[in-house]
């Protein structure tokens, strides 16, 4: 049966014994490491493995992981949450969103307590519900506040191609897809943050094929392997990236061979070149402006733009975060969830102060979940 074949699929790729192997190779190969190993995770997703299954723990003390900037809840900024806000405060408007969003405070609310007043919010399982919403409700303004990275952005394109198709006039879009490499570049160039290494996110590259960390080992000789999210890719990976160290090589490789090509979707990348292009900046949370980091629609959309069509409601001023949150830090790889004075204390996933306890990607929601707080 296909569903016995699926749970004997991921039994393989969790099986304990397998992990403490490639466990015991990597202590045996970091016996060889010339100096400690900062491995930077840049995907939330992996963050959660590595505290779900206990990895760092298997791991000799010379390899630490430092978490990056790759949950897209995490990293943005209040006063584009407070776009989304004012946008559900527009007349007639039905604002949607995915996921964690809903939770994340701005400056003075959040998404969900303007739903608890009574504005119509909501949060979608697919955003080709977008589709359905928009015709059952044609007096109304739908808009959709975007978020993600490379993952998710195809999906937005094909909702805006299909609504463009189908004549929807009422449907908006306030576009916020980010991209990984760009501040990967910064962190780097920063160069506060002590990065031996990345494990390169494996939905994205499905998309975006290897070839956009190939600069990496180029500028900064720093090797980048693209892992799955499973423990044992993970731990797969971690093994790689010790074995280029140990080698003296700094490559681009793909753990994630199952999914992952040089080249990616190329269909998906067109679908998105057609309806958007880069901005020329976008603020990230914590780690400030970072050029050419994001998306916007292109201008043959700006009609359905939502930050065009309602820029009366909107204010680009930028928002600090709330002085006792560290997220900012965190996501520049500077420090982690139990640095922070209010971790697990005034900040929990019911009363958070910051995006990285909200998301389900984040690493303050990780730690809380995982690290024997709950």
């Amino acid at each position: 049966m296909p569903t016995l074949e699926l749970k004997d699929l991921y039994d393989r790729f969790r099986d304990p014994a397998t992990i403490k192997a490639l466990a015991k190779v990597v202590a045996k190969e970091a016996e060889r490491l010339k100096e400690p190993l900062n491995i930077m995770e840049v995907c939330g997703g992996h963050t959660h493995t590595i505290m779900k299954y206990g990895l760092k723990q298997l791991l000799p003390d010379t390899i630490d992981f430092v978490h990056g900037p790759g949950c897209p809840v995490c990293i943005m900024p209040k006063e584009r949450i407070d776009h989304a806000i004012e946008l559900a405060n527009v007349e007639g408007a039905i604002l949607c969103t995915l996921g964690d969003m809903i939770r994340v405070p701005g400056s003075r609310s959040s998404l969900a307590a303007e739903r608890a007043k009574g504005r119509d919010i909501r949060s979608l399982y697919s955003p080709m519900d977008l589709l359905a919403i928009a015709k059952e409700n044609p007096d109304k303004k739908i808009i959709y506040f975007a978020i993600g990275f490379e993952t998710t952005t195809p999906m937005t394109a094909a909702v805006i191609e299909r609504a463009q198709k189908e004549g929807l006039r009422n449907l908006y879009f306030h576009i916020n897809h980010v991209l990984v490499p760009p501040p990967m570049h910064a962190l780097m160039e920063d160069g506060e943050a002590k990065i031996g290494a990345f494990i390169g996110p494996s939905h994205v590259s499905v998309i975006t094929g290897s070839k956009i960390y190939e600069p990496f080992p180029r500028l900064y000789g720093t090797p980048v392997v693209v892992s799955g999210f499973e423990p044992v890719d993970v731990m797969h990976g971690i093994a790689m990236i010790v074995k280029q160290k140990v080698e003296g090589r700094a490559e681009v490789e793909v753990e994630y061979r199952r999914s992952v090509t040089r080249e990616g979707n190329v269909a998906a990348q067109r679908m998105v070149e057609k309806t958007m292009e880069v901005r020329d900046t976008f603020r990230w949370r914590g780690i400030g402006d970072i050029p050419q980091s994001a998306l916007k629609l292109r201008d043959a959309y700006a009609h359905i733009d939502a930050e065009k069509v309602f820029a009366e409601h909107l204010s680009d001023t930028p928002i600090d975060d709330h002085k006792l949150c560290i997220c900012g830090t965190i996501l520049k790889g500077l420090a982690k969830p139990y640095d922070c004075k209010v971790f697990g204390k005034a900040c929990t996933p019911n009363t958070p102060l910051g995006s990285c306890m909200v998301s389900s990607e984040g690493a303050c929601n990780a730690y809380y979940r995982f690290g024997g707080i709950e």
